[in-house]
């Protein structure tokens, strides 16, 4: 903890989001949530999806639905999944799945390398 507080003082958006993560399971989400803003503002798409889910399930549907659209459009599955399930209950357009849907695509399709597919079959074997 005191490494990780180190390293967010210092500016790691992965040392925010494990801070979060360690407040939430500990049941502190006020620290959790103030750990997983941070994370999100520095870029970092699985915190700002925790952030939504962090959001959502505690009645901000609204604003849940925008921090996922946010990381998904930077290329995080999570959020898309999550963002499908919206959908799927009513909480999210058509037309806003389908913008955000091109985004994710347009991220993933720019992070993609022949390094990453060599990797990813590699795994699945």
């Amino acid at each position: 903890m005191e490494l990780y507080g180190r390293a967010a003082d210092l500016g790691c958006s992965e040392a925010h989001n494990n801070l979060a993560n360690v407040h939430k399971e500990g049941g502190n989400r006020k620290k959790a949530k103030f750990h997983f803003e941070a994370a999100a503002m520095a870029g970092h798409e699985i915190a700002r999806c925790n952030l939504g889910v962090m959001e959502y399930y505690s009645g901000n549907m609204e604003r849940g639905v925008k921090h996922w659209t946010i990381s998904a459009s930077g290329g995080c599955y999570q959020s898309m999944h999550h963002l499908r399930e919206s959908f799927e209950e009513g909480y999210v357009s058509r037309e806003s799945i389908n913008s955000t849907l091109t985004g994710y695509n347009n991220s993933c399709k720019e992070m993609r390398s022949e390094a990453r597919d060599a990797y990813q079959r590699a795994f699945l074997e």
